[in-house]
């Protein structure tokens, strides 16, 4: 229960909105109990058929009732769905506020579509906390009191029964059906995340089932996955329907107790026929505060299973940690890496290996190497996404975690091989990096990225993934994306990794042109163009082993002359 009492804290700044609907809920219930036992005694009292006057009371109670009950009804309505829709507000930007700190490190071990279930559905779910956990309790706690001096007044024995016959509906029986159904709730949450997940990766990889011909098979794995869900959930409603059923007979149950308790009463003439059938009506009122606390023991299981899953991502602690007291960017940028280590987790062999580097301001130095050498770690480090395991990173001579992160990511401009552009138009996707530029300022960076094609094109849907731009486009626009940003410090992570030679070489060439005067660290394992840099560090299996000049490099005839040699060699 320690997860439901977390999740109920969040609810605490709607502590007095959630305690006057409740309050609302009771008087809601109580005019309906007010409007049987009024027409209960109306109704008996008008076959005696006595004058008008005699009635007039109870067709007053009937009308007042009446509409206070619809009234009411539609204040607690209103009242508690607007309660739940503040609540489900701070739930969204309680977890993204929780969340964000943690992007990208603690959150590569989780899959796209699991994190999109956990923040759309697993929060919607949460919904019920208040609706269906929470206010029907206090409104039956409140219930039972009124009902125990209601029909104690007349008798103590009949308070008695009532008392049991409603602990018996909402407590004993929710529990043995929440018994029964324990478990059916989470399990349904889980096929809905797989189901999920399925679903991704149907809409991804839709090509490659169609040209492996796994098509049909996949979607025969959806279908079960989809009979097996709603099977568990025909389940949990004929549970429902019994635990209805059992409610209904404890209900009945306090009928017969009341009429069995006041009978005596009724034959000494102690208790009317007209009050016996009121109170008759009005137990049978009562019971109504008590039909959703089934639910609410349903929904409990099904909330602390979304809470976990929520706080299994928000107890994670941030890779990366802002400073207390950030210092400005300097102006020199003089880029340093000192016997720089780090091991990613689950791993035992460190991807850098006691890494030392320098990068002088103005300086382009290109890192090499084969694939898993650890190349892109160095831009991962860089950037703060991860912190290294031991040295340091320094730029101007202060290590980069005494600035703030975010200020660090807006004077580093990374093009890396996998852009990612948004389902958005191209004018959005641009304005990532510059959200103040102008068209002027747009078209000035897509003409520099040799993108004047779409000039005319702003407002265009980029398509799921720029699908709608080929792979040159994309690459053209992260490079338009770095010259809006005109940040100091440009990181290429193998920019240039997915493209043909043609479109790789005029990307190169506008690369060159935007990176004028700028300090530029180019990772790669493509050797091309690599006489314009003014270093070379070659690593592998996370160690330097050459650095140098390019020609210098050749002539040593060493690891890098023999990349340089199977390349050429490959290319011609």
């Amino acid at each position: 229960m320690k997860t439901f009492f977390r999740l109920a804290g969040l609810t605490r700044p709607f502590a007095w909105w959630m305690l006057l609907a409740a309050i609302i809920g009771f008087a809601t219930i109580g005019s309906g109990i007010g409007l049987l036992m009024t027409s209960a005694w109306l109704i008996t009292r008008a076959a005696m058929q006595p004058g008008i006057s005699t009635l007039q009371l109870g067709i007053t109670g009937v009308r007042f009732f009446g509409l206070s009950r619809g009234v009411l009804r539609y204040a607690e309505r209103l009242i508690s769905h607007n309660t739940t829709f503040r609540i489900l507000t701070r739930l969204r930007v309680w977890f993204y506020e929780a969340v964000e700190p943690l992007a990208p490190a603690r959150l590569a071990a989780f899959r796209s579509a699991d994190l999109l279930q956990r923040i759309v559905d697993d929060i919607q779910s949460l919904e019920n906390i208040y609706a269906r956990v929470i206010a029907p309790p206090l409104t039956a706690i409140m219930i039972t009191v009124l009902m125990w001096f209601l029909v104690g007044a007349w008798s103590t024995g009949a308070a008695v029964g009532v008392l049991a016959c409603q602990l018996l509906a909402g407590v004993a029986i929710p529990l043995f059906t929440a018994g029964i159904a324990r478990g059916k709730a989470r399990n349904v949450m889980e096929l809905r995340t797989e189901q999920q997940l399925l679903a991704v990766d149907l809409v991804q990889g839709l090509g490659e089932l169609r040209v492996f011909g796994q098509l049909d098979a996949y979607l025969d794995r959806m279908q079960r996955t989809e009979n097996h869900k709603l099977k568990l959930q025909k389940q949990a409603s004929f549970i429902e329907g019994f635990q209805e059923m059992l409610s209904g007979i404890a209900m009945n149950a306090a009928v017969v107790w009341v009429l069995w308790a006041l009978l005596p009463q009724l034959r000494s003439g102690g208790v009317s026929g007209i009050t016996l059938s009121a109170i008759v009506f009005g137990v049978t009122a009562s019971f109504e505060a008590f039909q959703p606390l089934s639910g609410s023991f349903q929904h409990i299981e099904a909330d602390i299973r979304a809470g976990d899953r929520l706080f299994e991502i928000i107890d994670a602690e941030p890779e990366v940690k802002a400073p207390t007291q950030p210092i400005p960017f300097p102006a020199e940028q003089h880029v340093e890496f000192k016997e720089l280590t780090f091991t990613y987790p689950g791993n035992s062999r460190p991807a850098l290996d006691r890494v030392s580097l320098s990068v002088p301001q103005g300086d382009r130095v290109a890192i090499v190497g084969p694939s898993g050498a650890g190349k892109s770690t160095i831009t991962s480090l860089l950037v703060r996404f991860w912190n290294p395991s031991t040295g340091t990173i320094t730029i101007g001579g202060r290590e980069i975690t005494s600035f703030d992160p975010e200020t660090l990511r807006r004077n580093i401009a990374v093009v890396s091989q996998k852009t990612y552009l948004f389902g958005q138009s191209i004018r959005e996707n641009l304005k990532l990096a510059k959200p103040e530029a102008n068209d002027d300022e747009l078209e000035r960076a897509l003409s520099l990225a040799g993108l004047e094609s779409l000039h005319t094109r702003l407002d265009d849907w980029a398509g799921q993934h720029g699908m709608n731009l080929s792979g040159g486009e994309r690459q053209r626009i992260a490079i338009a994306r770095m010259i809006l940003q005109d940040a100091p410090i440009i990181v290429l992570d193998e920019a240039t990794a997915n493209l043909d030679a043609i479109t790789e070489e005029a990307v190169l060439e506008t690369i060159d042109q935007a990176c004028k005067d700028k300090t530029v660290l180019a990772i790669t394992h493509r050797l091309h163009r690599m006489e314009r840099f003014d270093e070379i560090i070659v690593l592998n299996e996370g160690r330097i082993i050459e650095q140098g000049h390019h020609e210098e490099l050749l002539d040593r005839n060493g690891f890098y002359a023999g990349m340089w040699r199977l390349q050429n060699e490959v290319a011609v």
